[in-house]
């Protein structure tokens, strides 16, 4: 069938006039900031390595391309795809088609493929001669050794404990991290080069720097020390705290918690601790907090999962005293302004021990007598750069002011690193520059089919109470391609044809694969239907320039 005549019409034939003359607007291809990679407190990449993931015209899917993408921002894509809280996905515009792209799900796919087939990071920089000292081996000191090394520094880590990874080994418990996975991406990591020192605890951080010829430090202690609180207490009270209390889990003597445990707190914490003691044997779980399930700190997920495994909440309830395997409760409520006060109600609630998790302070004893540090409120004080008011002295993770987590821990390490780099370097650090954001309004969401998202397996119930095997499966090769191709591009081409096909002039040229197009603006006549009718929003209008 021939073609229709507008479209059979070369642009420069004798019946294509040149009539961008009357132009007031022209078409321009923009690439916008995805919503996505905008939440990622890791700065990743995500509709990149998305696309690299759904490309199958290469060997293995694209799925090496695409983990070396993720790999430029984050070196622990098996680990985050299991313990991230995907703030990506609750900022994805795809949400508002049918569901959020299971951004995490992917991750996590890519990050166990690159264990199983082996794929490492060389370090082609030139050796820059520097040595960096990093006190800490979880996510955020680990982070920033990786980019460091990559950046061509000699890089040190200590770490007070046996074994590095943190709080994703000493915090996070196996049935969400599994070990081995852990082991493996540090593994990779130090086979790069990164000298560690388990088992070294740091007292006088200056002498230290000074005796190892440190250039400079980067310090990334996590808050692996619980908060107390006053509960009148009799002898036989069992009180221990949730921090210390999954340290133990690591090691051969397992903590004797009995069959009637309550938890004292409403954070992540509380539900990790509530789960492994009904994996220790607890019989009730209860957590008790003091405000509403709708103020609690820890996320919705972690509720979820821990009241399918039968723990209980207390809401708007309170310890006041422990003894002889009875504790009081008192009841709260909340205030105007959602404080919690007393009511003078009390009733008794049976229980074995009771396990404090109130939050975790970081032990930063070793920056005593350290000058131009500043500590306020438990948290060391940093500029953007994350350099604290010691010069050579960064900080980043769990002790500085932030949301504690393991994808924000990680973004600390990227930029510190970045921060270090330049200024050993004795150049200014330059900030990103922020593109427009693209937002939802701006998508043809109806060329789009319906395609909901993959659900990940769970592990049966039997089995996830009475073991510490891994609760939540990750995809399979057909379901992680099936959630890469629902990603929307927003705001970025992806050769989609549509603006080609639609235009009445034929001002559109295609620049081959990979290429994207261009307008030719002698034929174009700025009428518009190619930024109206673009899928991902990636073209837009703007005043023809005089």
């Amino acid at each position: 069938m021939d073609k229709p005549f507008a479209i059979t019409l070369d642009t420069g034939s004798s019946l294509a006039n040149k009539t961008g003359s009357w132009r007031t607007e022209r078409p321009v291809y923009v690439d916008l900031l995805p919503p996505c990679s905008n939440a990622c407190p890791a700065g990743e990449n995500i509709q990149q390595w998305l696309y690299h993931a759904e490309d199958t015209r290469s060997d293995h899917g694209g799925y090496e391309a695409a983990w070396r993408q993720i790999m430029l921002d984050n070196p622990f894509p098996a680990v985050m795809g299991r313990v991230c809280y995907r703030p990506c996905e609750t900022a994805c515009n795809r949400a508002q088609v049918d569901s959020a792209v299971g951004i995490n799900s992917v991750e996590r796919f890519l990050g166990d493929e690159a264990v199983k087939q082996g794929w490492t990071i060389p370090v082609t920089a030139a050796a820059s001669g520097k040595r960096v000292l990093i006190v800490g081996a979880g996510p955020s000191g680990l982070s920033a050794a990786y980019h460091l090394t990559l950046l061509g520094h000699q890089v040190t880590i200590t770490d007070s404990g046996p074994a590095a990874g943190g709080m994703m080994r000493y915090g996070i418990p196996a049935y969400r991290l599994p070990r081995e996975i852990l082991d493996a991406e540090i593994a990779r990591l130090l086979a790069m080069g990164i000298t560690l020192q388990p088992s070294t605890t740091i007292t006088d951080l200056l002498a230290v720097m000074r005796d190892g010829s440190y250039n400079a430090t980067f310090l990334a202690v996590g808050a692996q020390r619980g908060k107390r609180a006053y509960i009148p207490a009799g002898d036989s009270a069992r009180i221990v705290d949730a921090v210390s209390m999954l340290h133990a889990m690591e090691g051969d003597d397992k903590p004797m918690l009995g069959r009637r445990v309550a938890v004292y707190g409403g954070g992540n914490t509380a539900m990790d601790a509530a789960r492994t003691a009904r994996r220790l044997g607890a019989t009730d779980a209860v957590v008790v907090y003091r405000r509403t399930r709708d103020r609690m700190p820890a996320h919705d997920i972690e509720v979820e999962e821990a009241l399918e495994e039968g723990v209980r909440m207390m809401w708007l309830s309170t310890i006041t005293h422990a003894d002889g395997g009875k504790l009081t409760i008192e009841k709260m409520k909340l205030d105007e302004t959602g404080f919690p006060r007393p009511t003078g109600e009390f009733e008794e609630l049976e229980a074995d021990s009771v396990v404090l998790a109130l939050g975790q302070e970081a032990e930063l004893s070793l920056l005593d007598g350290v000058e131009g540090v500043q500590i306020e409120d438990g948290v060391v004080q940093v500029g953007s750069d994350l350099m604290t008011g010691h010069p050579g002295i960064f900080a980043g993770g769990d002790m500085i002011p932030a949301e504690r987590t393991v994808t924000v821990a990680i973004g600390h390490g990227k930029k510190a690193a970045r921060s270090i780099d330049a200024w050993l370097r004795g150049r200014a650090l330059a900030g990103p520059g922020r593109r427009q954001i693209a937002t939802a309004d701006r998508l043809n969401s109806w060329y789009y089919s319906d395609a909901p998202q993959a659900v990940r397996p769970h592990l049966e119930m039997a089995r996830r109470i009475g073991t510490f095997d891994e609760v939540v499966g990750g995809l399979d090769e057909r379901t992680a391609q099936f959630e890469a191709r629902r990603c929307l591009s927003c705001g970025n081409c992806f050769e989609c044809d549509n603006c080609f096909g639609v235009c009445p002039d034929n001002a559109v040229v295609k620049l081959g694969p990979g290429e994207r197009y261009q307008i030719d603006l002698d034929y174009c006549k700025g009428c518009g239907i190619c930024a109206s009718e673009c899928p991902c929003g990636a073209i837009e209008m703007r005043p023809e320039r005089i």
